[in-house]
């Protein structure tokens, strides 16, 4: 993990603005003992939750998206670190770990990759290695048992998420064989073909490699829906969706009952919670839309599903502050701060 960043109670409180009369989360908030015997420092900890920062976008290029999800870990950071400690949430339940830098690797790419296929190429090799190094992060905190609580950072990272916690639970012997399931709130299945690793292939290459049991996505939209990928989801019996237009449009169902119907679907074993924050509305994301859920529902489906599953982790994906394009939104951090919230208040 040479790219891992480790914080000290120092970074925490810089970035913590602290007021009389009140205390703040990031006074609370737990930190590794010693980073150097990190796996003894996992053990020792009485946090329940591991928060953790994958503040890049090469697998957003490297699915041809629009670059900026490395934008959205230091307001969410500054957003939740001000968060008052409370009877709500007080804190010492979560230790928060650092972030990867993988921005080494995206500069020499965009320096020295001639042409468009050269950049997707190597943005592609480059997932590679962030998969390798989050896998490893991940396997040791669950093989610790301590829930990770994942802020991105692209999609892509949904793979070494579900990879990295179905062997470590499996080496703690949480679960009898490596292989969890998924929900997923996104706006898209990202579940195109094997081509090379990128933000839409995350939950593909887990389902293939066999640590994917079942995986269910609410909300996406029909119309971002290849063929192909629609052929695969409904031929395969471990996998299964609601569309965003089966609830909202046709009104089939509300919407606490698809995420009931998710939770339902995948509660033989421990689960991963995804949230791609392209399925709210407005929300800046690689791959923002007009149309899409509310913050307000957002909330209810991390709550519901933090509270209804066996939780394997939790990984908020796609966010960005600031887009490649120019667009900007720093309230994207005050959102991913009150999903992460709701995650650890519903397991409380």
């Amino acid at each position: 993990m040479s790219h891992f960043r480790f914080y000290n109670k120092k970074d925490i409180l810089a970035l913590t603005r602290i007021r009389r009369f009140e205390t703040k989360l990031g006074e609370r908030l737990q930190v590794l003992a010693d980073p150097s015997k990190l796996e003894q420092s996992l053990k020792n900890t009485s946090s329940s939750f591991v928060l953790l920062g994958i503040p890049e976008d090469i697998g957003v290029k490297a699915n041809m998206g629009i670059g900026g999800t490395d934008s959205a870990w230091m307001p969410f950071l500054q957003s939740f670190l001000n968060i008052q400690s409370n009877d709500f949430l007080e804190g010492s339940e979560i230790l928060l770990l650092g972030h990867f830098d993988f921005s080494e690797m995206g500069n020499l790419i965009e320096q020295n990759a001639h042409d468009l296929d050269e950049k997707l190429a190597a943005y592609r090799h480059a997932v590679n290695t962030i998969d390798e190094e989050v896998e490893q992060l991940i396997h040791l905190i669950t093989q610790n048992k301590k829930i990770p609580i994942v802020v991105g950072g692209g999609h892509n990272n949904s793979y070494p998420c579900i990879k990295g916690a179905a062997k470590g639970f499996y080496k703690a012997g949480v679960i009898p064989i490596a292989q969890i399931n998924a929900i997923n709130l996104d706006a898209h299945a990202d579940f195109r073909p094997m081509e090379g690793r990128h933000s839409g292939n995350g939950f593909t290459y887990a389902e293939a490699d066999g640590y994917l049991e079942k995986y269910c996505v609410i909300g996406l939209h029909e119309n971002y829906l290849p063929q192909n990928v629609w052929m695969d989801m409904v031929n395969n019996p471990f996998i299964d969706c609601i569309t965003y237009e089966d609830i909202f449009v046709h009104e089939k169902r509300s919407f606490l009952q698809a995420v009931a119907h998710a939770n339902n679907f995948t509660d033989d074993t421990l689960c991963g919670i995804e949230i791609d924050l392209d399925s709210v509305e407005n929300a800046l994301s690689s791959a923002s839309s007009p149309v899409g859920i509310s913050p307000g529902l957002a909330r209810q489906f991390v709550s519901a599903s933090s509270m209804g599953s066996k939780v394997a982790y939790l990984h908020v994906s796609e966010g960005a502050a600031k887009l490649a394009d120019g667009r900007n939104d720093e309230s994207v951090g005050k959102l991913i701060s009150y999903l992460v919230s709701d995650f650890v208040k519903g397991k409380l």
